[in-house]
C-alpha cells in the first residue's frame, strides 16, 4: 500500500458499526476487516481511519478564551453522584439556555467535551454528562468503556438524565430551559429522556435508536431528529417512530442526510465523517435551539 491512503469499503465500515453497536469483539472485527481488506497489514492501516482518533478531538481548544469550563459533580438519581463537563460563553449578559450533551458508546471523551465547547460558543450553556460516573467515570480505556455500557439500564440512564437537565436549569446564568443533543448511543438517550421528562424543552438525535410507538405518546418536547442515509441499522426504525409522533400531534422534524454513514457528525473517524452532513446538521441544530431555549 506505500503511501497510498487505504481504500475503505461500505462493507469494512458496516463490520465496524456491529463491533462497535453489536455483537463483533476487536479480535473479530479485526479478523473481518483483515478478510475485507485482503491482508492483516492493509486491516492495521484502515483500523484507525474507520475508528475515533483522540488526536483529533479539539475544533475548539480547551482553553479558548471566550469559554469558562469546569468538572462539575452533581446528585444523581438513587443517590448516585453524577459527573460532567460544564461550559458556559464568557462574558455573556443575562440568562441563557442550556444543552445536555450526551455521548456515544465510549463515554464521555475528548470529542463529546469539543462538541460541548462549540454549543457554548452558539450561547448555551454546555454539559456534557458521563453516564458512566455511577460506576466510576469513563475510563482511558475505550474498548473498557463500550463494555460498561452493557450494565446501564435504561430507566437509571433516563433518570440521571433528568437529574442532570435539573442541574443545567438552575445553575447561575440559566434561564430555566434546557435541551438534550446526543450522538448514536446518545441519540437514543436523547430519545428516551424525551419520553420520561416532561419538563425537557428540545430533543435532538443524531442516528439514535427510536423508543417503543407505545411510549411516544408522553413525549412533550419538540424533536429534530438526524440519520444518515447509509445507516440501515438504524433507519430501520424511522417509519413507525414518524407513524407515531404523527399519530400523537407531536413536534417535530426528521432529517436523512443522503451518501451519510452512521456517525458523520464524529469529525474524529476520517472514514465516517461527512462534513456536508455534519456542518447543514449542526446549523439544523443550533436554530432548533435557539428556538426552543430562548
Amino acid at each position: 500500500m506505500d503511501n497510498e491512503t487505504p481504500k475503505i469499503t461500505q462493507a469494512m465500515i458496516d463490520a465496524y458499526d456491529e463491533y462497535t453497536h453489536l455483537t463483533l469483539d476487536r479480535r473479530r472485527f479485526m479478523e473481518k476487516l483483515t478478510q475485507l481488506a485482503g491482508s492483516g497489514a492493509a486491516a492495521a492501516a484502515i483500523a484507525p481511519l474507520i475508528g475515533a482518533s483522540s488526536a483529533k478531538a479539539d475544533i475548539i481548544a480547551a482553553n479558548d478564551d471566550r469559554l469558562t469550563t469546569e468538572d462539575v459533580t452533581y446528585p444523581g438519581a438513587g443517590g448516585a453522584t453524577m459527573k460532567g463537563y460544564l461550559v458556559k460563553p464568557k462574558n455573556a449578559s443575562g440568562t441563557r439556555g442550556g444543552v445536555l450533551v450526551i455521548h456515544e458508546n465510549r463515554g464521555l471523551n475528548a470529542h463529546i467535551k469539543d462538541v460541548a465547547r462549540r454549543m457554548a460558543l452558539e450561547g448555551f450553556n454546555a454539559l456534557a454528562v458521563d453516564f458512566l460516573a455511577p460506576q466510576g467515570g469513563t475510563p482511558a480505556d475505550e474498548e473498557q468503556a463500550r463494555q460498561m455500557f452493557s450494565s446501564l439500564k435504561p430507566d437509571d440512564v433516563s433518570a440521571n438524565g433528568e437529574a442532570s437537565r435539573a442541574y443545567l436549569a438552575g445553575i447561575s446564568g440559566a434561564n430555566g430551559k434546557v435541551g438534550a443533543i446526543g450522538f448514536c448511543w446518545g441519540g437514543g438517550a436523547v430519545n428516551n429522556l424525551a419520553v420520561k421528562s416532561p419538563s425537557l424543552n428540545a430533543g435532538v438525535a443524531y442516528y439514535g435508536a427510536q423508543p417503543k410507538a407505545e411510549d411516544v405518546p408522553a413525549i412533550k418536547a419538540p424533536l429534530l431528529l438526524h440519520y444518515g442515509g447509509l445507516d440501515e441499522r438504524i433507519n430501520a426504525g424511522i417509519p413507525a417512530f414518524r407513524a407515531a409522533l404523527e399519530k400523537n400531534g407531536k413536534t417535530f422534524e426528521i432529517f436523512v442526510y443522503d451518501g451519510a454513514n452512521h456517525a458523520f457528525n464524529n469529525d474524529t473517524s476520517s472514514a465516517r465523517y461527512d462534513k456536508a452532513a455534519a456542518d447543514l446538521a449542526w446549523s439544523r441544530s443550533v436554530a432548533f435551539f435557539k428556538k426552543n431555549l430562548a
